[in-house]
């Protein structure tokens, strides 16, 4: 099903045609408004780590990005000082998550929320300018998502797409700075279907205002005259006092950073692989901070092999690393690179030398990157 793209104007119609019997109280009337805010959503890493165990895929790492920028727009009918209805349309964002594992591969989702809501507003006036009010309401959206699979994970089905009607709740407080202009800070959940036949919650954070139809801005007060000011001797004017410089936070410090071997070298190789994204940003971020020294490169292998052989080859590929940062640009001097060959396991496999314990210790087959680490913004 396509999404239902109703205009705000078309909902305030049919609100006014719902609202002409009724008499209408001195509350009563039109308005508009516009909310922005911060939305998040909830993930469910559980039920996507078991579904890709179910697929003979382990997951070793799992990254998400639940927030994002939200907005909506809205139009109701205030029936009295207690109730309205609302309709509305509303963009909740998107949102991003990223699952690494093995046999080596990624999976990639990501979902946009768009849609419309129809909403019976209760209102608890507390002052003349203050009041709180609660809605419940339904809202239609359409969830479109995306999957990007790597290595060895494929999407099926890359861009599934759904729409369907569920329930939308929330909470606000509203200051009317005269009868046509307020401002409005509220909480909303909305209940979303995504399009692989699962269900879960958004909420919107969001401030925003209302303009009211035929709302009376108060006559400004008639000027007051006042008597003229006695002659006074004239003052010396004081310089003005300049303003404070205002220092810039410093650069953030850099810890550490781990890349896997998988990503950097074929296996029992130290040559690096020609794309090197990951090495590019470190990069960037050793040239943009120039008090960044003292980094230190380690390199590990697995249990596989000689304690001799392995011990060298870790050191042959943490120098591989210190020179693709000197190519760069970043100066040798503030770079060391170690080898430490099979010490430090992060994971502990039992077995003889076949596929499977290979795949099994790959996260012991890594080059650690000590004091640095790159920050990345949410997009």
């Amino acid at each position: 099903m396509k999404l239902v793209r109703t205009s705000v104007t078309l909902g305030l119609v049919a609100l006014t045609a719902i609202a002409t019997p009724y008499a209408m109280a001195d509350d009563s009337g039109l308005y508009v408004g516009g909310n922005i805010g911060q939305s998040r959503a909830t993930i469910d890493e559980d039920r996507i780590t078991n579904s890709l165990t179910e697929a003979g895929f382990t997951t070793t790492g799992f990254e998400d990005d639940n927030r994002d920028f939200g907005f909506k727009l809205f139009g109701g009918y205030q029936f009295n000082k207690y109730f309205a209805l609302e309709a509305g349309y509303f963009d909740l964002g998107k949102f991003d998550f990223t699952s690494t594992g093995l046999p080596p591969g990624t999976l990639s989702g990501n979902i946009k929320v768009r849609g419309v809501n129809l909403d019976a507003v209760g209102i608890l006036p507390i002052t003349e300018k203050f009041s709180a009010f609660g809605r419940v309401g339904a809202n239609y959206a359409k969830a479109e998502d995306t999957f990007v699979g790597g290595g060895s994970l494929t999407a099926l089905n890359p861009n599934p797409s759904d729409s369907n009607t569920n329930y939308k709740l929330g909470l606000g407080l509203q200051y009317a700075f005269n009868e046509s202009l307020a401002m409005r800070a509220e909480a909303e959940r909305y209940r979303i279907d995504d399009a692989v036949g699962n269900d879960g919650d958004i909420d919107l954070i969001s401030v925003g205002l209302v303009f009211r139809f035929g709302g009376k801005t108060p006559p400004a007060a008639p000027p007051v005259e006042e008597p003229a000011p006695e002659p006074v001797a004239k003052a010396k004017v004081a310089e003005p006092v300049p303003a404070p410089i205002v220092v810039p936070p410093p650069a953030p410090r850099f810890q550490k950073y781990t890349l896997s071997v998988t990503e950097l070298f074929g296996f029992d190789s130290a040559e690096l692989q020609m794309s090197q994204p990951k090495l590019d940003e470190i990069a960037t971020a050793l040239m943009n901070d120039s008090t960044i020294d003292d980094v230190l490169i380690v390199g590990y292998t697995d249990r596989i092999g000689s304690e001799k052989y392995n011990q060298k080859l870790s050191e042959r590929r943490a120098e591989a690393v210190k020179k693709y940062l000197v190519d760069k640009g970043v100066k040798a001097d503030r770079l060391t690179a170690k080898g430490k060959g099979e010490a430090n396991p992060i994971v502990d496999c039992k077995g003889k030398k076949n596929v499977v314990l290979i795949n099994c210790l790959a996260p012991n087959r890594r080059v650690e990157i000590e004091q640095i680490t790159v920050k990345r913004l949410v997009k």
